[in-house]
């Protein structure tokens, strides 16, 4: 009798364990390897598509430009930022990234196209009737020469109390390089400025002789220009009367020079201290002071993270004499401190004419401290500063105490220069009124209506005939050409 097995699938059927799980395995597999080559497919389409992804929104060339405002603009404000060279390459990866079939502009064109917003943006002053507040403040680079830049504030857009200042509302009046800044000298920038846009209510600056004095020539309705002191400076000068004379600050900033050169390469690397500009060294003392402090916490406390690997011994061979100015750095703290508190509270305030009542309660803690202590000379002559400048302003009227702005613009402008910072100064100072707004495609179109390149080349020649790149490069064609 013959034996029919039954039909696979067929009740009765026998059922192959291994070769359904084999069956399941092969499904599964099946269903990732579909996932992934949908997933491969989608990183080809970015890598390589074969159709633009993305376009730029519509952005009519300028008339003689092959790229229109909203990338000009783009590119601008980028370039204040990370500088000419990295915006021409970000904005090159952008468009990769994004398939933009579009060309790049250049880093000289990204230059040049701000320069000619900077040399517009000088044009857009002020009307003669404005009541307007001056800053006026030298910077230096390598050499002789000096940059006198005066920027400027209608009175009425001073802040309310509890704000800082706004860039914004300011604006870059003169950018005037020499290399002598007599009296004369400013005296006569002061007037041509004046004449131009009428002469300030309000003239801040450092209390430079040479800045100060110059503006007894600036009278607007029958009345003469309120010179005011810039308060950093004149704490920096407090400081450096009442600590950085004595024999004791010497002494201590002796040892802070031969501490960098004895620990910068050793397992106390991280214990250096912070290098010291030689110029306005008193205004930037503060993290000189914070070092001191850190370190003394340190030496203190053996247990400290930050002393893993490191000796008792080497660690008091290298920086154990700050045990000795222990105390003197204790006075000289409490003079940082009661400054500190006062350029914060001037740079949110302004000067008003209840602007001494409100210090005095503002440093009260340190008014009354014993007579001796440092803390309490600092803040009585802050606070008699704040009073005399006080007393210069009209019933009921607002200025302003502080020129941190105007550094803060120096350092923005410093930033933008990048290598060029340490070389002297260029045509690109030309930039620098770029930095007191924010760059938008109106004020592009606007402001290129009324200038030229050919203006740009203009305001240089007439600005900066030699500067000292120039020069630089003048004296290498000299040396070379005859070889």
């Amino acid at each position: 009798m013959q034996v029919v097995s039954p039909r696979r699938g067929q009740p009765g059927a026998a059922t192959d364990p291994s070769t359904s799980c084999d069956r399941k395995k092969t499904q599964q597999l099946q269903r990732e390897l579909h996932s992934l080559r949908a997933e491969l497919e989608h990183y080809r389409s970015l890598a390589t598509p074969s159709d633009p992804v993305a376009a730029l929104p519509n952005d009519r060339p300028l008339r003689g430009h092959q790229f229109g405002v909203r990338l000009i603009a783009l590119c601008i404000e980028l370039a204040k930022r990370v500088g000419f060279r990295a915006t021409a390459f970000v904005v090159k990866l952008m468009f990769e990234f994004l398939g933009v079939d579009q060309k790049v502009p250049s880093h000289d064109a990204i230059a040049q196209w701000t320069m000619r917003l900077g040399v517009a943006e000088l044009a857009e002053t002020f009307d003669s009737n404005q009541e307007v507040l001056w800053m006026a403040d030298h910077s230096s680079q390598i050499g002789k020469e000096k940059v006198l830049l005066i920027i400027g504030m209608r009175v009425d857009d001073l802040p309310p109390p509890g704000e800082t200042l706004d860039l914004e509302k300011l604006k870059v009046l003169a950018i005037v390089p020499g290399e002598k800044w007599k009296k004369e000298d400013v005296d006569r920038e002061y007037q041509r400025l004046a004449e131009k846009i009428g002469p300030p209510v309000y003239l801040l600056c450092d209390g430079a002789v040479e800045l100060r004095d110059p503006a007894k020539n600036l009278i607007k309705d029958g009345k003469q220009a309120i010179v005011l002191q810039n308060l950093k400076h004149h704490a920096a000068n407090l400081l450096e009367k009442q600590v950085g004379r004595s024999e004791r600050f010497k002494a201590f900033m002796t040892q802070v020079g031969l501490t960098r050169n004895r620990v910068q390469q050793t397992e106390l690397g991280h214990f250096m201290p912070p290098p010291l500009k030689q110029k306005s060294r008193f205004m930037n003392l503060g993290s000189l002071l914070r070092w001191s402090t850190m370190v003394m916490h340190h030496l203190n406390h053996p247990e400290s993270d930050s002393r893993e690997g490191v000796t008792e011994e080497r660690i008091e061979e290298k920086l154990g004499w700050l045990r000795d100015f222990a105390d003197d750095l204790a006075q000289w703290n409490q003079c940082q401190e009661v400054i500190n508190e006062t350029l914060s509270w001037i740079n949110q305030s302004g000067l008003r004419c209840d602007s001494t009542a409100e210090l005095r309660d503002l440093l009260a803690s340190w008014l009354e401290l014993p007579s001796g202590q440092s803390g309490r000379q600092m803040a009585e002559k802050l606070v008699d500063f704040v009073a005399a400048s006080e007393q210069q302003l009209p019933a009921g009227s607002r200025a302003w105490l502080s020129t941190e702005i105007l550094e803060s613009l120096f350092g923005r402008f410093k930033q933008l220069e990048r290598q060029h910072s340490k070389g002297g100064f260029t045509r690109l100072l030309a930039c620098l009124p770029t930095l007191c707004r924010r760059v938008t495609a109106d004020r592009v179109r606007s402001r290129f209506k009324h200038v030229q390149a050919g203006d740009v080349q203009q305001w240089i020649r007439d600005t900066l005939p030699n500067t000292l790149t120039a020069r630089r490069n003048a004296a290498y064609r000299e040396a070379f050409a005859q070889q």
